[in-house]
């Protein structure tokens, strides 16, 4: 039987879709979708298809209650950039990442767009393929890493075409993302952007364009190297792609002594690979929460496994931001 259920959370009530079923002769109540506020449950009721997966109630309750607790001065953020804080669809239309947007709308030409292109369609699909071992996964992406940034330096890749990128428009943050770096701001929230972007660069471009570039915000990407005339000589070292990000050390950037002791965690990311963002991070309560923006049938089940929260159909951060008002 599948009916709502609603739960008192701080002082406030919250609903959820939770079904019971009958297993060795005993009931189990498991949760199908966390619905929010009847404010929220309303609003859901006319808008498109996001759900909300919550893989183990009371496993997300005990961490989620343990945070609240110990507060913000004890709590930061870690979050991937692209797909993550960045739409995956706008109108039904795939959008970008930067790399991707840079390879598209030929802004270093068309032999660049060509051997980019070429890349990505032999690469790419290993990158997604869920069957293949993460060390020969791993073995890939250093190699199409290191193919793509020597195309972009051969063709001459400077700071302009990257800003070109940035105010094309193309590329979207999520519905309540500018809402989410306020509240972190506010609150005094360090949130740790660990992004496999192949231009880590564009990041701070597009936190100053929406003048969200605040100072509890520190990105970690692959950066250029650039001479004095703007144009990129070498790519600094090391390489991050999508299935190495666990082997990034936090330890080795000047921010660390301001997260050291924050020692709870919301992980945010839209791949497989995101979840190994904090390995090596001795946390107390780890909160992940991945976005599944397509392939909901052949991907659910693993993106369930792995996260404690599953956000479908390129949802908003409309629950995250709910969740960190709450830390005081």
């Amino acid at each position: 039987m599948v009916f709502i259920r609603k739960k008192k959370v701080s002082g406030k009530i919250y609903y959820y879709l939770v079904e019971n079923k009958m297993v060795n002769g005993k009931v189990q109540q498991k949760v199908l979708m966390y619905l929010g506020t009847a404010q929220n449950l309303l609003n859901k009721l006319g808008s498109k298809n996001q759900e909300i997966v919550i893989s183990d109630l009371k496993y997300f309750e005990a961490k989620q209650d343990r945070i609240y607790k110990d507060g913000a001065k004890k709590f930061h953020v870690v979050a991937d950039f692209d797909k993550t804080l960045t739409k995956a669809f706008v109108n039904g239309e795939k959008m970008p990442s930067i790399i991707s947007e840079l390879r598209s709308r030929g802004f270093l030409g068309k032999e660049y767009s060509k051997k980019a292109q070429e890349l990505f369609d032999y690469y790419h699909k290993i990158e997604i393929d869920l069957k293949i071992p993460l060390e020969e996964k791993k073995e890939k992406m250093e190699e199409w890493w290191g193919k793509h940034y020597e195309i972009l330096i051969k063709m001459g890749l400077t700071k302009k075409h990257i800003k070109k990128v940035v105010d094309d428009g193309k590329i979207q943050f999520r519905k309540g993302v500018l809402e989410f770096l306020d509240l972190l701001h506010e609150k005094d929230i360090p949130l740790i952007i660990l992004s496999s972007s192949g231009i880590g660069d564009a990041i701070p471009m597009f936190l100053k364009k929406i003048n969200k570039n605040y100072k509890n915000i520190h990105v970690i990407s692959n950066f250029f190297k650039w001479n004095n005339k703007g144009k990129a000589i070498k790519i600094n070292e090391p390489v991050i792609h999508s299935m190495n990000k666990s082997e990034t050390s936090l330890e080795s950037f000047d921010f660390y002594k301001k997260i050291k002791y924050r020692q709870n965690v919301l992980l945010l990311g839209d791949g497989i690979g995101d979840v190994e963002m904090v390995k090596g991070f001795l946390y107390d309560a780890l909160i992940k929460i991945g976005f599944l923006n397509d392939n909901l049938d052949e991907n659910l089940q693993t993106y369930k496994e792995l996260f404690d929260i599953v956000i479908l159909n390129d949802g908003s951060f409309n629950f995250i931001n709910e969740f960190i008002k709450k830390i005081k």
